[in-house]
């Protein structure tokens, strides 16, 4: 469990998008998907101190080793960007991912975030040759692992959650554990362990309203996968990750 004292949480929030699909979202949402994810967060857990990153814009300033190791929560949003299309504001998230490994802060991700998790451990994400998973993903089963594991918790034997996504993890890194999956995507959930770090994820959105998820089915959110953002990791995350103690 993270242990803070009497001090509020340090968390970072990865925003995956680039300027113009954030306009896009504000224009849409109301907020950036970072600024949605902490605002999730912080209800949450009231009173956390929350920073934003934007790896996708070109001279963004980004944290360093020392600055990544003094968050106690590393969060990723969704994107609207494809990973294994290599451009600038692509590579410059997985070196950022791999720097988060190395720190050893805890982080999290949905959507675009797992499959950042991936990569950047050496995994493999690809189009879905099964397609999209758009409105929900359904009849999620956590693995023999998965039951047990605290992300997980209290999940029955086969569940639906929101979803929009053409990419997923075609080939898991070395270090994963696959924790659910569903007849589209075989890695659902995931923990990845790697140089130091451990991640957890997801494919599927367990933070979106309904109203976000009646979205999904436009045709315009379709064609965006990912778009919305994730905006809350799972408060079991935060209390369960790593293992971590801060002081």
């Amino acid at each position: 469990m993270i242990q803070t004292g009497h001090r509020p949480l340090r968390l970072l929030f990865v925003e995956g998008n680039t300027r113009e699909h954030r306009e896009e979202h504000v224009a849409g949402y109301g907020a950036t998907p970072a600024e949605a994810y902490a605002a999730e967060i912080a209800a949450i857990a009231p009173g956390i101190v929350s920073d934003i990153c934007l790896p996708a814009d070109e001279g963004a300033n980004l944290p360093d080793a020392a600055g990544l190791e003094s968050y106690d929560g590393i969060f990723l949003t969704g994107s609207a960007l494809h990973i294994y299309k290599i451009e600038p504001a692509v590579t410059r998230q997985i070196e950022l991912m791999r720097a988060i490994y190395a720190s050893g802060t805890p982080s999290f991700g949905s959507c675009w975030g797992i499959q950042m998790g991936a990569v950047a451990a050496g995994g493999t994400v690809t189009a879905n040759p099964n397609g999209r998973e758009v409105g929900f993903a359904r009849r999620i089963a956590p693995t023999e692992i998965g039951r047990g594991h605290a992300l997980l918790a209290g999940r029955p034997a086969a569940f639906d959650a929101p979803a929009i996504h053409l990419d997923s993890v075609a080939l898991p890194p070395h270090g994963t554990t696959i924790l659910a999956s569903n007849a589209i995507s075989q890695v659902q959930a995931a923990e990845i362990k790697h140089n130091g770090g451990t991640f957890w994820g997801v494919q599927y959105h367990p933070e979106w309203p309904m109203a976000s998820t009646a979205r999904c089915w436009t045709p315009s959110a379709a064609s965006r996968s990912c778009a919305i953002s994730s905006t809350v990791a799972s408060s079991r995350m935060r209390a369960n990750a790593a293992g971590r103690e801060a002081g």
